[in-house]
């Protein structure tokens, strides 16, 4: 069960050169990932004079986020285990494979990439509003949440398959590009009705930057819902009691 190998850390590992290292490679992985995700969707509203969405702008979101995840997992592989995703660091704890306070530590790397990176967005573009997720008028907050929750299952399932399971081999190699893939997809299937976050992060730097915090809570919960669950099932029904390397090391 995952919950025999939760652990909390100890004192002094937020301070060791290689958890460091890790949160900084965190940090840029997803500066990266934010600002061409971001970029994205503010070259299309200047494109389109802050004009309503069309399938074609869906579409160039998709490949955005696909594309730059693929290279964000990709650079920090190595380092981090290349998360870029508080929900997916919190999947790895709930399943044994980070512990609490490099979590931690991860999740304010990852925060503060976000929001630097929209930031220099804004700075960038003169000025330009970096828009806060948001639901569609026909959404409600519970649709969004079941949504998130689905979408990051999805997400941290394709984690757990490629880069945390001891069985893997070579599937491994192609961890970054499937895990860029899924979120891509999800984009396509969600986009239109609450924004397709999966990543409390990438919600978090653009709601600071234009503060905006309507049902910023629904970005929250459901990413980490659902990479719980996906935890929790991947790991009681795959890998069991299988002896698997922590995911922060060198999984991808």
């Amino acid at each position: 069960m995952p919950i025999n190998r939760i652990a909390i850390g100890t004192p002094g590992e937020a301070g060791r050169p290689d958890a460091l290292k890790a949160a900084f490679a965190e940090f840029f992985s997803m500066l990266i990932f934010v600002f061409a995700g971001e970029g994205s969707g503010m070259a299309f509203n200047k494109l389109t004079n802050n004009g309503s969405s069309t399938p074609a702008g869906l579409v160039a979101a998709s490949l955005a986020h696909a594309f730059a995840l693929f290279v964000a997992v990709s650079v920090g592989a190595n380092i981090s285990g290349g998360h870029v995703n508080p929900a997916v660091t919190f999947g790895a704890f709930i399943g044994g494979n980070i512990t609490l306070l490099r979590g931690i530590l991860y999740w304010i790397a990852q925060l503060l990439g976000s929001v630097v990176a929209c930031l220099l967005l804004k700075f960038a573009t003169g000025g330009l509003e970096t828009s806060a997720f948001s639901l569609s008028s026909d959404v409600s907050a519970w649709n969004a949440l079941v949504f998130e929750i689905v979408m990051t299952f999805g997400l941290v399932y394709t984690v757990y398959a490629t880069a945390v399971d001891p069985k893997k081999g070579n599937l491994g190699i192609i961890a970054p590009i499937a895990i860029g893939f899924i979120v891509g997809a999800n984009i396509l299937a969600g986009g239109a009705f609450d924004g397709a976050s999966m990543n409390p992060a990438v919600s978090f730097g653009p709601a600071v930057v234009s503060w905006t915090w309507t049902n910023h809570w629904v970005y929250w919960l459901g990413p980490l819902i659902g990479a719980a669950i996906a935890a929790v099932v991947y790991d009681n029904i795959f890998i069991g009691d299988a002896t698997h390397e922590p995911l922060s090391t060198n999984d991808f």
